[in-house]
């Protein structure tokens, strides 16, 4: 053996401070994965809970009506008052907290340990609330916060610093939301690591294992919607599945432009009226979403799993107009400015873009579901930008390893369909978020020097 192997061996076990920090990034990687399980089971209650609060009775679905717009009301004075770096779905907050350009308060009015438990509290109030919302977006930002708040206690040795910390748990957010381990890499690597390369890719890795482990432990070792009963795929579904990449694509485009310019304001009546009165403004788009609610029979309340599920199952009985009431509710929702994600509504409305193709085609129902697949990971890829963590996390959600050359292509066309609709959804709203002025900006401001 090269004795250079035992000198560098020993001096690696001698050093007790380096596996100190190893041992803070390992527990708080551990923790990360518990806090997503407890987000996780929190939703999954604000969901139920507004299921059987509209679902008690004939005429309970009407109290949606006052509920839906009060409690949205009270979400977003405790979000504008409180932690107004928790608006939104939470992404574009920790894209723009990786600019090295912010100085530690900056960063910590977008991602920290205190906004993330706020976070987590919001969302599952918006889902309460009946919302079409999802976690999985805002999860990244919980992570984020998580994981950021190790570095007060890893020595300067250690070589971590705030932006491999937050991206660290950002992924391993993503990975234990979605049971996707692979997902929550390609996502770090694809919407996170643009701005600068990862002096730490192996943190990342054991983050998302440790993290997905813990959620493993809980739920185990099961993907959200099953397993895909694929069929041998055929020519047949060649031109049902172009014109799905083709609808999805420029569906996901629009959906990513209107979040963008709803975020920017136009010079319009509905624009002013959300500058002026943001709480009445957001009542109005949540009594929206409560009647849309009422038309559905409540299936475009919340994240859209059951749908979802029920569309891959090949036994769903949605209303025919579905995909395109989902596409507005969770417009809506987020254009109240709540903290909102909108990840699984996005699967939920890809999935419908699938089921409308088929029926459209004359696809049969069991023919259809790989279609419905197809839609999901395109009108995902489409709205985020992201087609490689798109096609990757709908088939680990799926167990679609026999599509993975389909959910690919369909991604990366969709994708490209909608670049020319948009640009990047996440990185455009980054830009817009209104960051609080440096420190010493404001000591020299007039006024503020003493």
């Amino acid at each position: 053996m090269d004795p250079e192997f035992w000198r560098k061996l020993g001096a690696e076990l001698s050093s007790v401070r380096p596996w100190i920090d190893r041992g803070i990034v390992l527990a708080y990687a551990a923790l990360t994965g518990l806090i997503v399980v407890g987000f996780t089971l929190l939703a999954e209650a604000a969901t139920h809970g507004f299921a059987a609060l509209t679902q008690a009775s004939v005429y309970a679905k009407y109290i949606s009506l006052l509920w839906t717009p009060a409690l949205t009301v009270v979400l977003l004075w405790w979000t504008r008052r409180f932690v107004p770096g928790a608006m939104g779905s939470g992404i574009p907050q920790v894209v723009r907290a990786l600019d090295d350009n912010l100085d530690h308060a900056q960063r910590s009015w977008l991602v920290s340990l205190r906004l993330s438990l706020h976070k987590i509290g919001l969302v599952s109030g918006g889902l309460l609330a009946g919302l079409s919302i999802g976690r999985e977006g805002p999860t990244v930002q919980v992570g984020a916060g998580v994981m950021g708040h190790a570095r007060r206690w890893l020595s300067p040795q250690s070589g971590l610093d705030s932006h491999d910390l937050m991206v660290a748990g950002a992924a391993a957010g993503i990975a234990a939301a979605f049971n996707t381990p692979l997902g929550g890499v390609i996502f770090a690597l694809e919407q996170l690591s643009r701005r600068r390369s990862m002096s730490q890719s192996s943190l990342v890795i054991v983050s998302i294992v440790l993290a997905g482990l813990v959620a493993v432990s809980v739920f185990g070792n099961e993907t959200y919607f099953g397993r895909l009963r694929v069929q041998a795929l055929s020519w047949s579904l060649l031109g049902p599945g172009l014109l799905v990449a083709l609808v999805a694509g420029l569906a996901g485009g629009l959906f990513s432009r209107l979040m963008i310019v709803c975020a920017q304001g136009l010079p319009d009546r509905f624009s002013r009226w959300r500058s002026l009165y943001p709480l009445r403004f957001a009542a109005a788009c949540a009594l929206g979403v409560a009647i849309i609610g009422i038309v559905t029979q409540g299936a475009t309340a919340g994240a859209g799993y059951a749908p979802t599920r029920a569309l891959l199952e090949g036994h769903a009985d949605l209303p025919g107009v579905y995909t395109v009431l989902k596409f507005c509710a969770t417009w809506l929702s987020s254009w109240t400015g709540v903290p909102a994600g909108v990840f699984a509504p996005s699967l939920a409305i890809g999935a419908g873009i699938g089921q409308d193709v088929a029926l459209l085609t004359g696809v049969g129902p069991e023919a259809a579901i790989p279609l419905i697949a197809l839609g999901m990971a395109g009108f995902l890829a489409a709205t985020t930008q992201g087609p490689i963590t798109a096609f990757i996390i709908v088939m680990e959600m799926v167990a679609g390893n026999a599509m993975v050359l389909s959910l690919m292509a369909c991604a990366l066309l969709a994708s490209g369909v909608a670049r020319l609709v948009t640009r990047s959804m996440y990185f455009e709203l980054a830009a817009l978020l209104p960051v609080p002025p440096r420190r010493t900006e404001m000591a020299s401001e007039p006024g503020n020097a003493r």
